[in-house]
């Protein structure tokens, strides 16, 4: 699965409410999607015939944006620098053998539309973003539909939810739309899409609401999408998508292709989520979020199985950031937490979300099953770090296993044959060799069988520090623990696993 997120073209403004129509009493413009002026254009509900006299009055809102971006990049050195071709080959880019670094001009087009007439404008953060590491915007430029220009300024913008906002300015009025109530949204419900695809110019496409509250499986906070089967190709990103009744009930950003285009799966970031963020950044301030400090996964059915809860309830703790709010809480890894504030977190209300939309500062109720009783923690939320510091602090522990030969003579015990694994105790000179940290105690994954379960999702050099929330040492502690889970009739038991630098990763395997 790849998401294209250089669409450039349909944003949804889910952004800042009726209020985000800025006022402006100087002028007597009046929203293109109010009411009065779309009731009659609006194609009837049920099968419309036409969409022209709604999308006439719409378009007009709906801009292109480009920007132009100088690129850094590091030249390959010429392979005959010190030859008697240098010379020749030298102009051709090779620097004359030194490599350099040259600056090159980029470009990168995408959609918007204008939420108020005094000209500010939604996309996309990841329309006028640097496209590339080394890359700086020098410019964003906004085409409305009657090809006039207008150099942009950039007001703020959240990569966490992949929003911006501009400002042009302009000496009349600007044709602008307003903000529409996406959770109202259905299944079913008929949607119009307006951007710029590939360059193009305004192009309109209708689809209907193929799902809503839809996860793509992304990290962070922001991964609750309206899905469409409308067309949505690269260049719609940052485009609205428009109810029949003319509100913009989605920004479309994302499309999920194999081949970069469009196979009737878009994803538009809904409007009753965007609109507190742009009303934020439309005052020039910073997006703030709340943050526990803790890695998590979902409750799959292997996992609610091995823990005998029911499925799609809560997510699991499986990493404590150390002095952070969630261990300042009691939070545990192994912990599940099934709601916040009374709120239950599910697939469509993600722990995530429900922590990020707390306020710094504020105190939160935690709802947590540990060892199959529930109890209640409170926290006090903390500011959300950036998300490349996020990124910063987890890793990947991919590569080679680090560990000796089935040959070497190392002790190596069954473990659980009922899993399909042999494990040997963790030593300090295996931990530095698959390259876990010190603190980390357990065993580590000598061999798998190939047929198990377990074959599918572990490998040499994972480590297990516990068993079903049990901690263990031995391969003896891991046997004990599967045969207690077995007699139970449980089909699975629940690891937590360390590989490499990611510690705190939970995953079930089914008992043989």
């Amino acid at each position: 699965m790849r998401y294209a997120y250089a669409l450039t073209g349909a944003l949804l403004l889910g952004g800042t409410a009726a209020s985000l129509a800025l006022q402006n009493p100087a002028t007597a413009q009046i929203a293109q999607n109010e009411p009065g002026a779309i009731s009659a254009a609006a194609p009837r509900a049920g099968a419309p015939m036409s969409f022209a006299d709604m999308v006439a009055k719409l378009q007009p809102a709906v801009v292109n944006i480009s920007t132009t971006q100088k690129v850094t990049v590091q030249q390959q050195a010429n392979p005959f620098a010190g030859t008697p071709f240098g010379d020749l080959f030298g102009q051709f880019g090779g620097g004359g053998g030194g490599g350099a670094p040259v600056t090159r001009e980029g470009q990168s087009l995408g959609s918007g539309f204008l939420i108020s007439a005094d000209g500010y404008v939604v996309t996309n953060n990841h329309v006028i973003a640097p496209a590339a590491k080394g890359a700086t915007v020098e410019s964003i430029t906004v085409t409305l539909q009657d090809r006039k220009e207008y150099k942009a300024k950039l007001i703020g913008r959240d990569p966490t939810s992949d929003l911006a906002v501009l400002k042009i300015t302009s000496p009349t009025p600007l044709p602008y739309v307003k903000l529409g109530d996406s959770t109202r949204a259905r299944v079913g419900d008929w949607v119009v899409a307006i951007g710029q695809p590939f360059g193009l110019g305004g192009t309109v496409t209708a689809g209907i609401v193929s799902a809503v509250h839809r996860s793509t499986g992304q990290p962070g906070p922001f991964d609750t999408f309206i899905q469409t089967d409308a067309a949505i190709n690269q260049g719609n990103s940052g485009g609205p998508m428009f109810n029949l009744n003319g509100e913009v009930i989605g920004i479309n950003s994302q499309i999920y292709s194999q081949s970069g285009g469009n196979i009737g799966i878009g994803f538009a970031i809904p409007a009753s989520e965007a609109k507190p963020i742009l009303a934020t950044l439309m005052k020039g301030e910073s997006i703030k979020r709340g943050y526990l400090g803790v890695g998590i996964q979902r409750v799959n059915d292997d996992i609610a199985g091995a823990l005998g809860l029911p499925k799609d309830q809560g997510e699991i703790i499986g990493r404590v950031e150390p002095g952070g709010p969630g261990a300042k809480a009691g939070l545990r890894s192994g912990d599940v937490v099934v709601a916040i504030n009374g709120e239950a977190v599910t697939p469509d209300r993600t722990l995530s979300s429900l922590v990020a939309n707390a306020a710094p500062g504020s105190t939160i109720k935690l709802d947590v099953i540990r060892d199959g009783k529930r109890q209640s923690l409170n926290a006090v939320v903390a500011t959300r770090p950036t998300d490349d510091q996020l990124a910063a602090i987890n890793g990947d522990g991919d590569g080679d296993d680090g560990l000796p030969d089935d040959d070497s003579g190392a002790q190596v015990t069954p473990g659980s044959s009922s899993l399909g694994i042999s494990v040997q105790p963790l030593t300090p000179q295996i931990a530095r060799s698959i390259g876990v940290d010190s603190t980390v105690q357990g065993v580590v994954v000598a061999g798998v069988d190939p047929s198990s379960d377990a074959g599918q999702k572990l490998k040499r050099g994972d480590v297990i520090s516990s068993v079903n929330s049990q901690p263990v040492r031995t391969g003896a502690d891991v046997a004990r623990i599967v045969a207690a889970a077995k007699a139970a009739g449980r089909p699975s038991v629940l690891l937590n696993l360390t590989r490499g630098r990611t510690t705190g990763v939970f995953m079930a395997v089914k008992i043989k």
